[in-house]
């Protein structure tokens, strides 16, 4: 904008030379215009140009009402006209259809209005307008162009959001699908045509295996996680969702954990696509575990690093009944001595050794195992010797351990 203490130098040209001077440049358009679409597909030879239900390309209307509309307002003066918004939001919405960034759109835009300025330039050579209005008129020309851009610009965007927010909406159908147990009646061979189908609608390539991930939100505000595009996100849950395709793929697991730097949770064992609920369901029991402080926070970890973890300390109502009949024999004991004799007999049974293989993995004394040993046969008798029965005390006390209950193996 010129300062309100200058004037324009396109107002010192006479009305007259200035009438003619539009006239002349509207007889041109047509021809102009077809110019600047010639120009653009020789430069853009792989652009799509859209046709309206003539058959006229719309891109040949645009450029032609923009210039006609330009080239109107010459007559009264170099401010920069409103820019005709409807064909250029709709050039932004189709590069969004056709996938492609603003950048082919804008470098056109700058193509065509500098062949526009050329013409014109010449027609002012022609008919003798001075230097500083032509200057005046490129800038004028300028500024018309940031309109038409900031127009296709509106157009990309709500065209943006509207695909982003569909695609969300299948995404979300894909992942109740996924993850709900038994959600459709029908056979799984049917399911998998049903995934395949909502997968195609959003270009999810479908695997054939994946990993469940579930997370806990960061008690402060944290960025999503950073993860590839084929991993599917749902944040919209309390504890947000991933689905990752094909996780035995080498390097997956590390660039899911650089991903998700800043987030706790855990990811589920690798499952059929059709069965992803699956790893949803030990990704959710791994998670309980670790608000309990059962299992580590503050990382992403792998439910089959934890599997004893996630088989012997979820079902606690069968391994507290398990454990108060098989371990009954201890009620007479007191508690510290019942401890040691725990933790002697779960290293026995784990050993399966002597005395000295089960005082090196305790740091005692042989004849200290001696002679818990005998109180732990005076107190089991002959079922210490029963198969069943020592599987089952090995259960019990593991849990224990894993409980913290027990001193570390």
């Amino acid at each position: 904008m010129k300062a309100a203490t200058s004037r324009s130098a396109w107002q010192d040209v006479p009305a007259l030379r200035v009438q003619q001077f539009a006239r002349r440049a509207m007889t041109e358009v047509p021809v102009l215009a077809q110019d600047i679409l010639t120009a653009i597909r020789r430069e853009y030879p792989g652009l799509s140009l859209a046709l309206d239900e003539s058959g006229e390309p719309m891109a040949l209307i645009g450029i032609r009402r923009a210039l006609e509309h330009f080239v109107e307002h010459l007559e009264t003066g170099l401010d920069t006209p409103h820019v005709p918004p409807r064909v250029f939001q709709e050039f932004g919405r189709g590069e969004v259809l056709q996938g492609r960034s603003l950048d082919s759109l804008q470098a056109v835009y700058r193509l065509g209005i500098r062949l526009a300025w050329r013409r014109l330039a010449e027609i002012g050579t022609q008919m003798a307008i001075p230097p500083p209005a032509m200057y005046e008129l490129a800038e004028s020309g300028f500024q018309y162009l940031d309109g038409l851009v900031a127009e296709s610009v509106r157009g990309y965007a709500e065209a943006a959001a509207r695909q982003a927010g569909e695609r969300l909406r299948l995404q979300r159908r894909l992942l109740d699908l996924l993850l709900t147990e038994h959600p459709h009646p029908r056979g799984p061979g049917d399911r998998a045509d049903l995934i395949a189908d909502r997968a195609a609608r959003i270009g999810w390539r479908v695997p054939h295996t994946v990993a469940v991930a579930v997370l806990v939100r960061p008690a402060r505000s944290a960025v999503p996680p950073a993860v590839e595009d084929e991993v599917l996100l749902d944040m919209e849950c309390e504890q947000p969702r991933l689905v990752v395709p094909d996780p035995e793929t080498p390097g997956r697991a590390e660039l899911l954990r650089r991903a998700t730097a800043g987030w706790s949770g855990a990811v589920g064992p690798p499952v059929p696509l059709v069965e992803a609920a699956k790893s949803l369901r030990w990704a959710r029991a791994a998670v309980g575990l670790m608000e309990r402080a059962l299992l580590p926070g503050g990382e992403l970890l792998s439910c089959t690093e934890h599997t004893e973890a996630l088989v012997l300390l979820p079902p606690e109502e069968l391994i507290a009944g398990l454990t108060r009949r098989r371990l009954a024999p201890l009620a007479a004991c007191g508690p510290a001595h019942s401890r040691r004799l725990a933790e002697t007999l779960l290293a026995w049974l784990e050993t399966r050794g002597g005395a000295p293989e089960v005082a090196g993995r305790l740091g005692v004394h042989p004849q200290t195992v001696r002679y818990r040993l005998r109180q732990i046969r005076e107190l089991w008798g002959d079922e210490i010797d029963d198969p069943d029965i020592r599987f089952e005390l090995e259960l019990v006390l593991r849990s224990m351990r894993l409980r913290g209950e027990l001193a570390p193996g």
